[in-house]
């Protein structure tokens, strides 16, 4: 028997944990909801509505309460997600940000429901995190003027640097 995952992140929504829950496992392989545990007579919440739903993206576990309107998800917190392509990136990208999503800033994207998202191809942090300053700099510059990265660009900016 697989031992339970020890740490959980924790999202709080207000009345919306299983329709997030459901549509962030539509996006990822390796993706389900796990329970769906709903308020009894002795909860705050409403008898017989959803208090929680414990879901896995790409094997990692969450778990999400409506638990009101007290408390909004911030950029303090976010969900990153290492793409292995470009084509994962944009997909990735116009799911999250379709029907009330927002383009921050960086790889950076709020989601529907207001939870932050960065979606990053491991290129770019190939490029940014070198060690020779003649990729790292460049590549980092262009990126600080992207919303959706872009390896393309980022590489182009890294050949035009280097020229």
């Amino acid at each position: 028997m697989q031992q339970p995952q020890k740490i959980k992140t924790f999202l709080w929504y207000d009345g919306k944990a299983e329709e997030a829950a459901t549509f962030y496992t539509s996006l990822f392989d390796d993706s389900r909801i796990v329970e769906v545990t709903r308020y009894n007579d002795a909860a705050p919440g409403e008898t017989g509505s959803v208090m929680t739903v414990v879901f896995e993206l790409a094997g990692q576990q969450f778990v999400a309460l409506n638990g009101g309107p007290e408390f909004s998800f911030t950029e303090a917190i976010s969900l990153q997600v290492d793409c292995d392509s470009q084509e994962e990136v944009d997909t990735l990208w116009e799911k999250l940000t379709a029907d009330g999503g927002q383009e921050v800033q960086c790889g950076w994207l709020k989601d529907k429901y207001g939870l932050s998202w960065q979606i990053v191809p491991r290129r770019v942090l190939e490029l940014v995190g070198s060690a020779d300053p003649e990729v790292s700099e460049p590549a980092t510059r262009a990126m600080l003027g992207m919303k959706k990265l872009d390896v393309a660009a980022l590489e182009d900016a890294v050949r035009q640097g280097s020229a």
